[in-house]
């Protein structure tokens, strides 16, 4: 996935994936300027559409590897 690095603010646990509900690791901003939200999963799936319709793309499914297996404060 194309990883567009901007002063965007973090993905929270409560972000949510727009296709599945999952929690969301990639933020696709479209030219239109509304956003979709997608988990890792669904954020490969559609990667080759998103690529053709997105202005900026934020990837943040490398939080994936370490993730604790228990939440902080602050991910609740």
């Amino acid at each position: 996935m194309t990883t567009v690095l901007t002063p965007a603010s973090p993905l929270t646990a409560a972000d949510r994936c727009d296709r599945c509900g999952a929690q969301a690791y990639l933020r696709v901003v479209l030219a239109s300027g509304g956003e979709l939200l997608f988990c890792a999963h669904h954020g490969r799936k559609f990667e080759p559409e998103l690529k053709k319709i997105a202005v900026e793309i934020q990837d943040e499914s490398g939080r994936l590897g370490g993730t604790a297996a228990t939440a902080t404060d602050d991910e609740r």
